[in-house]
């Protein structure tokens, strides 16, 4: 299976409020291990040394200092086109977390604002 088609499905598993997810990327083709790492300098894809996966990418859902959903699927999507076989694995979810903003000295159309966006 294809790997855009395999984080689709992973993402498409977990509930609506998870906010972060880490996979490990293992690719097939050694050989093809710069190519592949060029396509994820995108999604800052973290190399392991000396371990037996390749790459852990860090994604977030809706807010955080991760990669976007988005931009993993399409990145992977990229792998795939490249003809860069391999597998994922999910290590962890998180769910249920929640942002905060600190808004001393915010007038009031400021809060409405960042609340109507985040109960989207």
């Amino acid at each position: 299976m294809a790997l855009a088609e395999t984080y689709a499905e992973i993402v498409a598993s977990l509930p609506d409020d998870w906010t972060d997810l880490e996979l490990d990327l293992r690719i097939f083709d050694e050989e093809r291990y710069i190519d592949a790492a060029t396509f994820l300098t995108q999604v800052n894809a973290q190399p392991y040394s000396k371990h037996d996966w390749h790459w852990r990418i860090l994604i977030a859902h809706r807010f955080g200092h991760a990669a976007s959903s988005q931009a993993t699927h399409g990145t992977l999507k990229l792998l795939d086109d490249a003809g860069i076989d391999g597998e994922i694995v999910v290590r962890e979810v998180r769910v249920g977390r929640f942002e905060t903003q600190y808004m001393p000295n915010r007038p009031e159309s400021v809060r409405q604002e960042y609340l109507k966006l985040r109960n989207q």
